[in-house]
């Protein structure tokens, strides 16, 4: 494994404050990966600017000039995480053999990386780094994460519990990354669907070493709202779902209603008023969950999704 060059892939938004010490402890972790023979010397840590307001990409030129192991790219304006990201990973994947990607903030623990390339080193493509537990949370803000994850396996996305963007990646899954061209990332989604042999590795979630969490509640509500339309189409089906279930609650209601008067116990106009206003509205009910399977069909045919993805191939190895 000696051979092959790691990239540390790191999207950075106004983060002035920690990249001295993020660029301090990865060196550390660099330097000793090296040492022992773990990874090439050509390997590095890519810092990506994301449009950055502060001194970010100043640090980061400063940086690439005095430290060996690293070097970055910017943005030519502020595209989100995980547009950063993705710019990062399909940059990083043109020299290096494998690719971690993680925050610049210090919460995920460099100390995983080991873990992460060993079980690359065991044959794993994708290695997911997973929290072990959220007790550093916020009642709120466990609350909220274990809802999200639940209402996206509720409408059958498939993506790791606790797992955010800190995962290692082979050059053959960003090569399959690539192919996929929607507009609205949800990488998390993503890589689970590109599929390859996976491993996990947990880890402590560790305090924010300096600045503020670059993900407020507003940015948390988009981003989880992304990550369930752009994966799923279910809130579709559960309209015309609706539709039937208040058809069905018409039908009884006219039971009802023309019963009453059969037997006289309603006013004049009350029979045809409250059926109609049940037959119209389930019929309006299914006609749009009827629009919305065509429209779900045509969403998720714009994507340009490849179909399948070649693990291995018999042939090529028989014409080597």
């Amino acid at each position: 494994m000696k051979d092959n060059i790691l990239y540390i892939v790191i999207p950075c938004y106004n983060e002035e404050d920690v990249l001295e010490e993020t660029t301090k402890r990865l060196k550390v972790k660099m330097n000793k990966l090296v040492e022992n023979k773990i990874i090439s010397n050509k390997s590095k840590v890519l810092f990506v600017n994301d449009g950055s307001k502060d001194k970010t990409w100043k640090l980061i030129e400063s940086i690439e000039k005095k430290e060996k192991y690293f070097t970055g790219i910017s943005l030519s304006r502020n595209r989100g995480h995980q547009n950063a990201l993705l710019a990062g990973l399909l940059t990083a994947k043109e020299k290096a053999d494998v690719i971690i990607s993680m925050d610049a903030d210090l919460q995920d623990d460099i100390d995983a990386i080991d873990k992460m390339l060993e079980k690359y080193n065991d044959g794993a493509d994708i290695v997911y780094g997973v929290r072990n537990s959220r007790k550093k949370d916020t009642l709120f803000k466990k609350t909220t994460a274990q809802g999200f994850y639940k209402i996206m396996k509720l409408f059958g996305v498939d993506i790791v519990y606790n797992h955010a963007d800190y995962r290692l990646t082979t050059k053959k899954v960003l090569d399959e990354l690539e192919k996929y061209n929607e507009v609205n990332l949800f990488l998390r989604g993503i890589f689970p669907l590109i599929g390859f042999k996976s491993e996990i590795v947990y880890y402590e979630r560790g305090e924010r070493f300096a600045g503020e969490s670059k993900y407020p509640l507003k940015k948390m509500i988009h981003f989880a709202w992304d990550g369930i339309t752009s994966f799923t189409i279910k809130p579709l089906h559960f309209i015309f779902s609706i539709g039937i279930i208040i058809f069905i609650v018409s039908i009884l209601i006219m039971i009802y209603s023309l019963v009453r008067k059969v037997t006289g116990n309603t006013v004049s106009g009350w029979t045809f008023l409250s059926i109609s206003i049940w037959f119209i509205a389930s019929l309006q009910m299914i006609s749009i969950g009827i629009i919305g399977e065509y429209i779900g069909k045509i969403y998720m045919e714009v994507k340009h999704r490849p179909r399948y993805c070649i693990e291995k191939n018999l042939e090529e190895r028989e014409e080597k």
